[in-house]
This record gives C-alpha cells, structure tokens and sequence, in this order.
C-alpha cells in the first residue's frame, strides 16, 4: 500500500485502536468495532476499555498505555464528559490521527468552551482529526469503516465515487440507502477541527478509482484549499457535484449553530462554481443521481437527449420539464426520422422524444429496440433514455434493459433508464444494471438536472481558459495607498480611478461658482449634465443633485443656481449622453472568504428590483464576460426590439474585461465599487455615474 498523503494515518491506517469499545447495543462503541470488522480492516485493531477483556472478539485493553504498540488512529467514542482526558491520552500515546464524533457540548461549560479547548489541542498537537460531531467515514477500497453508527453490510471494494459531507445524515442517506452508487470513500467532516473538506478532496483526487466527487457543503473553512482542490480536479478532469446549503438567510444563520462557521454569500461561492466547472445540485435526490450519471463508463457525445417512451403523455411531460431544466432535446436527423418511419406501428409520428408503444403487440419488444437504437444512432445524440414506470409493486420490466443495451450496442454512447417517479436504490436488478454500465434512475426532474450537470461539464472542459490581460501595474500602484485608508471616493474621485484602467468614463469637470461651471459646460459642449459634487452625498438622485440634458447657457445657470441654494457650491458637469442604449451595471462587492466578486448586468434605476446580473470571480477576459452576459435574463434587450437597434456588445465586454482586471490586481484594497448605469448603445459603452469604496484590511 502507497503511503504518501498527509490523510493516510487518517484514511488508511495502519492499526486502529477504538476508545470506549463496548458490547452495549445500539452504542458507539459497539457499532465502530461492528464496522471495522464487517470492513474487514486487515490491519492490527484493539479495543480500549477497563470494563472488557474483549469487545466482539477484537481483544480489549484498559488504556492506551497498556496496548502493545503505538496506533496509528485511535477513534474516540466516548461522550462528551470524558472526551478531553481520552484526546489527552491520545496525543500522548503518539497517534498521528483520530476520530471524534462526539458533540463537544457540556452543560455548565467553563471559558474557554470544550470544543474551543479540544481545538486548540488538535492544533498544537498535529493531530490528523476527523470530526468532531460528525459521523466519521468510510474508506471502502482499504475496508477502513470508521463510523460509529448503522450502515449496510453489503457495500463494496471497488466504487469510483467518493462524498464528503459536512452533514452526517447526509452522508448516510446516501450512502446506506443507495446501491447502485458504488463509493471508493465517504466522509463526514463534521465541524472540521483538524481536516477540512478541501483536504478530503486532495486525497480522494489522489485515489486511482475516483472518477467523481461529491460534496454535501454548508461552508468553507479554507477557500484557498477549496479553490486549490477545485483546480486540481479540473487538471485531472474529475467532475465535482456539489449540494450547498445556506442559500437563505435562515438557513446560513443556522449553519453556525450547527457546524460553527458562516456559510458565506451565496454569490460568490456560485461564481466560484462557474469558475471551476463544478456543478451544482439543488437536493439530495439530485446529487445522487449526478453521481450516479458521472459515474458511469460511457462518455457523453455532442448533441442532445434521445427519450424512448411508451405513452406519449409522459413524453409530454418529459419536454416540459426539459424545458423548464434547459436540457437540449436533439433534433433528429432527416435519415433518423426514415428508418424510425419504417419501424414505427403506423399513427405514430418519428421524432423525438419518441413514443414507440402503439399497440403493441408480440413485435412491441423489437419495436422498441429498433427504434432505441435507430435514435442513439442519430450523430447529434450524446446521450439516451429509456422512460418508463415501474411495474407492479415497483418492479422493474427486464425487456426495458434490452432496449438500452440495444441503444448502446449500435452506438457506443450512453443508455439510461428512468422511471417517472422516485423509487428505490436498493433493487437489486436496478443495482445490477447500474453496474453493468446503465444507469436505472428514479424521477424524471432528478434525472434531466442530473443530465443538465453533465451537458454542462462536458461544454465547460471544452471551453477555452480565460486569458485576460495584464494589470496597468502602475495605474494600480497610484491608486493602492489611497483606498487601503478606506476612504469612499466622490464620483469624480472615483471616474478618475476608472478611466485609469481603460474604463469608458464619461469626461467631467469640477467647478467651484456659477462661472466655473459655465466655461467647464462651454468646453464640454451642450448638451450636459449638472450634478452635485458635495463630499459625502453618495446618491445624489435621492437629494435632487442630478440635472440632466441641460441645452445651453441659460438653463446651466439656472440649474446651477438651484442646486447651489439647495446642496451647495461644489459642481460637476459632463456632456450629456445622448445615444440611444441600454442600461448595464459593473459593481463589486467583497465577500469575506473569496475576495472581490465581480457583478455585471442590466442596470440603470431598477437594478435592485430586476437583479439580472452575473456573477464572477475576477479577473476574467472579455469572452467569459460575453459567456456571462449571455446568461441573463433580459438578454434579448442587447439586440435591439422593435425599431431599436442592436447595441455594441463587444465595447461592453472589453469594460468587463478591463474592470474585471483591474478587481483583481486591486482586491486586497477593494470593498465595493458600482458603475450605473453604462449606457451601451450601437457605436460603443460610456459609464456615465461611479461610486468606488476602499477597504482598509
């Protein structure tokens, strides 16, 4: 056995030792021997506890002290009174790793609480820990079955898919209740006192057999680790599946309570799920069946989705829901719609999807095969299915099989079979068919979003790598000093700092008195824009401080002379943008794990309201910004309706670019910047209002 990851004395132990072993049912310590020896765990194993001379056969002992040799992982399952003093002798005995699945609460606690005091043990010792209130894991290929509580007995050496779980039942109501996914290695991290998520990755990417990750994710303790082991999966070309939880204020509040960290702005961790390919499942039924897709042999293909059905009701219902998860049903080809024509009983129509049933019959079976092989044939087919319901009981017809096999023997391409409706994971001809290389899932939503995963990681490995340019090193060496004071510049302040990394900022000029203002609007030319420049008015449309499409001399000054009485002296005036466009926003906030994130979409005074915007993590070049823009909702507005023409997409994607470059080189001084609106009209982008907030670290 290969030894050389920091996880080894962890993951696959040498010797093991359970503190707390006992022959009570239903107890911690008695489920922990159960699976180690039900794993069959081929290395050294003790039991430790004054009160046995053996537990389930495995010989016990008093104390740590008294065992014959040094273990490498030692399992605490003692509670929480006794936790502290059994870590103590733990680190003592010389153990490179541990688990601990206790809670770390105590009632009446001292200061500094259990969980803070075992902590800082863990850290000054360098103690390889998993957990603590976690479930522990299962490192299937080494038969290391580290958990204290009830799991099935029949799992198996050879899986390809590995979990990691900040939940524990998420674990386990995956793990013990899903045949047909075969797991290298499952994990629950718990609260993450010694390892974290990312570093389970980083191991499980090292593991020959992974072929897909997935994760159970409330937060992240190290986002550098986590976007390290991101990027190393891309390199391997391993797809990541991820569930987050923490979407909604509620449920964020109540990660901290539960594994005490903040879960982080959902935002950002989407933005940096584009970043990497990983893709993103919205519950548990989904990520299993992701896993389940991912998992299997067959690479998807160019194309589409192929359906074989036997009642055209539910085929209706399969493209309404495709539609609803933007999964791309294939147009078949002219040749396809022949030969499917030639089969078919006659009424029923040659496309896809296809109801092939008619009315049945002793040739119903060879129809069906036919036709599913005729449809994987299809050169814009990547991948197929065969939709049905369950028979009596939730049984399975076993002619169905054949149809897939049928599918993929003439195409070399992928063949599922999906019920309707959700079903059970634990068929055992459902389990045997996975394993020969055909999916048998259950529900068809879980399914087409499962799917709509694949789609989109196999269109994100054939995406060219961003290549954004250079920062203007020098423009951010002019500007680092002043907003690491924090300080939030004024609109002029802040146009200056723009323009400097190549924004297209609308010209102003400051003007102290009426007569300044008159010659900066005769230089300008008519027509212009009046606005208030009083230090500390941020949003001056709310105070009255704009004054648009002033057309000469005259109306400045009265303009002037009203805003003077009203907010003050201090002007700054602009030529007025008169082409015809459309309203986009570039902002940046900061978020507290990942940096600067950086957002960009429909703006103007409604972009609250709306919020169609992107997000993504700086820098990126100015096709990745067209990727994101493509994605918005209003869309269509950029090519123009009705009598309006189609706007210069491209010089808004250059700002992108530019503004993007410039987040990044600028992100340890950054807090919040927000450009709205920049006008994009035929002939070009101007950015015509722009607040920039440093950020003092």
């Amino acid at each position: 056995m290969r030894r050389n990851h920091r996880l080894d004395p962890l993951l696959r132990p040498r010797s093991i030792a359970v503190v707390g072993a006992s022959e009570r049912p239903g107890s911690v310590g008695r489920r922990t021997v159960e699976n180690l020896l039900t794993g069959k765990f081929d290395g050294p194993l003790y039991a430790v506890n004054p009160g046995y001379e053996s537990v389930l056969g495995v010989r016990c002992f008093p104390d740590l002290e008294s065992l014959p040799e040094t273990v490498e992982h030692v399992v605490l399952t003692v509670g929480d009174p006794r936790i502290e003093a059994a870590l103590d002798e733990t680190i003592a005995h010389g153990a490179a790793a541990a688990t601990l699945m206790s809670s770390l609460v105590l009632e009446n606690d001292s200061t500094p609480l259990l969980r803070d005091r075992v902590e800082a043990k863990i850290r000054e010792s360098g103690l390889v820990v998993c957990g603590a209130n976690g479930m522990g894991f299962y490192h299937f290929a080494e038969g290391v079955w580290v958990c204290g509580f009830d799991t099935r007995d029949n799992h198996v050496r050879g899986g390809n898919v590995t979990l990691i779980s900040h939940s524990g039942a998420g674990m386990s109501g995956i793990v013990d209740c899903e045949e047909r996914i075969d797991f290298n290695l499952a994990v629950s991290t718990g609260q993450e006192l010694g390892v974290t998520m990312d570093q389970y990755m980083d191991f499980a990417l090292e593991l020959p057999e992974t072929r897909v990750i997935g994760l159970f994710m409330e937060t992240t303790r190290n986002p550098e680790g986590l976007i390290a082991a991101f990027r190393k999966a891309n390199d391997k070309g391993i797809p990541v599946v991820v569930l987050k939880v923490g979407r909604t204020e509620l449920s964020a509040r109540l990660a901290v309570s539960h594994s005490g960290a903040i879960a982080g702005r959902d935002d950002s961790y989407q933005a940096l799920f584009d970043r990497y390919g990983v893709q993103r499942v919205q519950d548990m039924d989904e990520l299993a069946t992701t896993l389940m897709l991912f998992a299997q042999p067959h690479p998807v293909a160019e194309g589409g989705l192929v359906t074989l059905h036997d009642s055209g009701g539910e085929r209706q219902l399969l493209i309404d829901l495709a539609h609803d998860l933007d999964v791309p049903l294939t147009g078949i080809s002219p040749e396809t719609e022949a030969e499917l024509a030639a089969t078919l009983d006659p009424g029923l129509p040659p496309v896809n999807p296809l109801d092939a049933w008619g009315a049945g019959g002793p040739q119903a079976d060879r129809i069906m095969e036919d036709c599913m092989a005729a449809l994987m044939r299809d050169p814009n087919a990547a991948i197929g299915a065969v939709v049905h319901d369950r028979a009596p009981l939730s049984g399975l017809y076993e002619e169905y099989f054949d149809y897939m096999r049928r599918g993929h023997e003439a195409s070399g391409k992928p063949v599922c079979l999906v019920s309707n409706r959700q079903g059970s994971g634990t068929d055992p001809a459902a389990v045997a068919v996975t394993r020969e290389g055909f999916p048998v899932v259950d529900g068809l939503r879980s399914f087409l979003a499962g799917l709509r995963c694949l789609f989109d990681y196999r269109d994100f490995r054939q995406r060219p790598a961003a290549d954004p340019p250079a920062a203007d090193e020098a423009a951010a060496d002019r500007w680092r000093d002043r907003l690491a004071s924090g300080a939030t510049l004024e609109e002029y302040e802040s146009g200056r700092l723009l323009a400097d990394f190549g924004l297209p900022m609308n010209p102003a000029r400051l003007a102290e008195g009426e007569a300044a203002a008159v010659l900066a609007a005769a230089e300008l030319g008519y027509p212009v824009v009046l606005k208030t420049a009083e230090p500390g008015l941020l949003h001056k449309t709310d105070q009255r401080g704009v004054v648009l499409n002033l057309a000469d001399e005259a109306e400045l000054r009265a303009a002037y002379r009203d805003l003077a009485n009203r907010v003050g002296s201090r002007v700054a005036v602009s030529p007025m943008v008169t082409a015809d466009g459309v309203e986009m926003v570039l902002g940046l906030v900061r978020d507290d794990q990942f940096g600067p994130l950086v957002l960009l979409g429909i703006g103007g005074i409604n972009v609250e309201t709306l919020r169609d915007v992107a997000c993504a993590l700086p820098p990126f070049d100015r096709r990745e910004a067209r990727r994101l823009l493509d994605g918005l909702q209003l869309r269509s507005l950029l090519d123009g309706l009705r009598d309006r023409p189609a706007v210069d997409i491209d010089a808004f994607c250059l700002a992108a670019e530019r503004f993007a470059v410039m987040a990044d080189s600028l992100r340890e001084v950054l807090d919040e910047v927000d450009i709205n609106p920049v006008i994009v009209h035929s002939g070009g982008c101007v950015a015509v209002d722009a607040l920039v907030v440093g950020h003092a670290g």
